[in-house]
């Protein structure tokens, strides 16, 4: 019994034994795995630390390109209505109010305004602030006056933004400094989304512990108790996703955020960074860019009760959206204005003054961004030339373009207009009507305006720049400026009878007349006033192809251009871009001067990256462009397009050509005053033929443009080289200007006909062209 009871004490006391090591072993082991875990955290806790100061300390953001239009400049006797320069202000988001006392607003009477300008950093320097008097007299500005009461020569207003280029994730800011911010924006902010953001140090245990009440009472992540510092983290490091794991990596960067930032540095990054609206593919962020989109001004000039619509916001940008839900968005303002006041923020005064205004946001098409497509397709296209997209769209460019809008506006309304008529006229015969149309200055070669389809807000088929269409008659001025390098002169006869061509193919080539009949011998200028096809190309096939092609490429044309008789009457297809380079050359005696879309290019910081200066390179002697363009304001005045003085005043010096292509399907007009050039394109998509020609369709349109352009007269200077002679029409020899038939014609000096014709005293008559005598000095 006694043996029985030892072996049972001494089991008992292995047992004692066996359990203390296995305990240790167990919590040897959960030390071990701590400190594996602790390495593992602590490693993790470097690696957030090492992303959350490298992202916040470099390149926060992708910045997307900004594009500006020219900016409009003021000075004394300029040519400005009044309604347009308040068109341009409203685009700019100035406040019409009965006194200009700060920056952005705008006083108005009958003939004078009172502007108290932005200022703006130009590449060439910064344009001031100006509290400035405008007087006006008709159509023209009278003077500029300062505050003080001396006159200004010149002032720049701020250039409208027209667009971006957007990176791939279509993120769209503008960055704004913590002091830019409007007054009430960052208390609001804490007030609303975060009352403890200044005692916490990244994370409220108190915000944790309410939201997981609500959250285990709802069943689901419901609330997250989130601090300003942690929905930053959110937006900028993490995703949106409400995901236990999300969470809890939030908390600790929130803190590592906290240990290397200031409260000032971590607000101003939110104030950049939160999302606040869409508008189309382009996600809306930061209050400073969506001062613009909801307000269409600068943030700096945001009122109390817009910035408390723009905190409210915050909550929920789509469900608080002021367009779709005004209602909701009101609801929403008023209850963060109601928080400022209960806690003191803002006095009584304030808030009753806040709350008793309207949401105020402007409607999304006065915002010029996306405007115009077709232009700024343009504008990236000449930029993706020297710089990578990768650049473009993310490093905050500042593009600096030629558009003017007020010109973009008015040829929109043109070519609604025109096409407006064109649809009474013909009916259905003129339905599914497409168009194009480029402006430019044809002193500087800019490109003033530019559209690419009848939808002029339409990104899709960019007409002006891809349309590839036979261009007609606006390819003769090229065949008789070949011509006349040759030694023809504007009185030299032509034949314009039938002929027919055998083409290599063993068909033969039959040019007719548009009128289906012939006119025998035609002098030069009047066979390309009334563009006489017969004649035309007898004219190029005696001159050669070759040439012709040549004067081509010199006067702009840069594609493969095929060497086809048909060529001389313009089987060649060019895109209505190509043609306003052409007639920009001709407009311009004959420099080639390349088509200007952009001026400069800075860095966000405002340094030059690129410049974009005037280049001219003669190409066609001014002589002989001088003869062409007597010859092409003859078209205007008694050729083809005569039917533009129906419209415009007499005084107004136009020269310019029409074009039908084969079987009407294509109407073109182009041509140039003093200060303006466009070319017009009319069609269809499927290429079907046209009820009208370029003269009863295109010209229509350009007409209606500088009706609403009054650009000034084109005026020539006569070069040296270049004499004037009376002609008789019907021989093309000298005569007397008291003879009958008789006109004025230039020629180069020594090419004049020597031989004149007798017309006798017995009829004489006095046969002077008004137009003529004012066209050049």
């Amino acid at each position: 019994m006694t043996k029985k009871r030892t072996t049972t004490a001494k089991r008992s006391a292995s047992r004692q034994a066996k359990r203390p090591s296995r305990l240790r072993r167990l919590l040897g082991w959960l030390l071990k795995l701590g400190v594996v875990l602790s390495v593992i955290a602590g490693v993790g806790l470097i690696y957030l630390d090492a992303q959350v100061r490298s992202k916040f300390e470099g390149k926060r953001w992708a910045l997307p390109a900004k594009v500006y239009a020219r900016p409009l400049e003021l000075y004394p006797g300029q040519k400005l209505a009044m309604d347009e320069l308040k068109q341009e202000l409203r685009a700019l988001g100035y406040r019409f109010e009965r006194q200009a006392s700060r920056p952005g607003s705008v006083e108005w009477a009958s003939s004078r305004a009172r502007i108290h300008s932005r200022g703006f950093n130009f590449p060439d320097g910064a344009e001031p602030s100006h509290n400035m008097l405008l007087s006006f007299s008709g159509d023209r500005l009278e003077s500029i006056r300062a505050q003080s009461g001396q006159q200004l020569p010149l002032v720049r207003l701020e250039p409208i933004l027209i667009g971006g280029i957007y990176p791939r994730s279509n993120e769209d800011r503008d960055l704004i400094k913590l002091e830019q911010a409007p007054p009430h924006l960052a208390q609001a902010l804490v007030t609303v989304e975060d009352r403890a953001f200044y005692e916490h140090h990244g994370v409220s245990l108190k915000g944790i512990a309410r939201a997981m009440w609500v959250n285990i009472r709802a069943g689901r992540f419901a609330q997250g108790g989130s601090t300003l510092t942690q929905q930053l983290i959110k937006n900028f490091y993490l995703t949106s996703d409400r995901t236990l794991s999300r969470k809890l990596l939030e908390l600790p960067m929130a803190v590592l955020l906290e240990l290397h930032y200031s409260k000032e540095e971590i607000l101003e990054a939110y104030l950049n960074e939160v999302y606040l609206g869409q508008s189309g593919s382009r996600a809306i962020h930061g209050f400073g860019l969506a001062s613009q989109y909801f307000f269409a001004r600068p943030i700096t000039e945001l009122e109390l009760h817009q910035v408390a619509l723009l905190v409210g916001m915050v909550k929920g940008p789509s469900w608080y959206d002021p367009r779709r839900h005004p209602e909701r968005a009101l609801e929403r303002r008023n209850l963060v204005l109601k928080m400022l006041f209960e806690q003191r923020h803002i006095s009584r005064a304030e808030y009753d003054e806040a709350q008793g205004r309207t949401l105020g946001v402007v409607q999304q098409r006065s915002l010029h961004k996306g405007m115009y497509p077709a232009y700024l397709d343009l504008v990236k296209r000449k930029l993706r030339e020297e710089y990578r997209d990768d650049d473009l769209a993310t490093e905050g460019l500042r593009i600096f373009t030629t558009l003017d809008p007020l010109v973009q506006t008015r040829a929109e309304a043109a070519l609604e207009q025109g096409l407006k008529q064109l649809e009474q006229r013909y009916g259905n015969k003129a339905a599914g009507l497409e168009a194009s149309m480029v402006v430019t200055d044809p002193q500087t070669g800019e490109v003033l305006a530019l559209i690419g389809g009848r939808e002029t807000r339409y990104e899709g088929f960019n007409r002006a720049l891809d349309a590839l269409r036979p261009i007609g008659s606006l390819v003769k001025p090229a065949v008789y400026l070949a011509a006349l390098e040759q030694g023809y002169t504007l009185a030299t006869p032509l034949q314009d009878e039938p002929f027919e061509l055998k083409q290599p193919d063993g068909s033969l080539w039959q040019p007719q007349n548009f009128d289906r009949r012939s006119h025998g011998v035609v002098p030069l200028h009047r066979s390309l006033a009334l563009s006489y096809n017969q004649s035309t190309a007898r004219l190029g096939m005696e001159v050669g192809l070759g040439r012709v092609i040549d004067m081509l490429e010199r006067l702009g044309a840069e594609r493969e251009l095929k060497s086809f008789p048909s060529l001389l009457l313009g089987a060649q297809a060019l895109s209505p871009l190509e043609l306003a380079s052409i007639y920009q050359t001709i407009a311009a005696n004959g420099f080639k001067m390349p088509l200007r879309v952009i001026r400069r290019v800075t860095d966000a910081e405002g340094k030059e990256l690129s410049r974009y200066p005037f280049t001219l390179k003669q190409q066609v002697k001014p002589e002989i462009v001088h003869l062409m363009q007597y010859a092409l304001q003859e078209v205007a005045r008694e050729g083809t397009a005569r039917s533009v003085y129906n419209t415009l005043p007499a005084n107004l010096n136009v020269a310019g050509k029409t074009g039908t292509s084969n079987d009407q399907r294509d109407s073109w007009f182009a041509g140039f005053t003093g200060d303006r050039l466009a070319v017009v394109w009319l069609g269809r998509d499927d290429n079907t033929s046209l009820p009208f020609t370029g003269s009863s369709g295109a010209l229509r349109v350009w007409t209606e443009l500088m009706r609403r352009e009054r650009p000034e007269p084109f005026i020539a200077t006569r070069p040296a080289g270049v004499e004037y002679v009376w002609i008789d029409e019907a021989t093309g020899l000298r005569s007397d200007e008291r003879c009958e038939g008789s006109r004025q014609l230039p020629f180069l000096k020594g090419t004049a006909p020597e031989q004149s014709v007798d017309c006798g005293q017995h009829n004489p008559i006095n046969r002077s062209l008004d137009w003529f005598r004012n066209w050049f000095n």
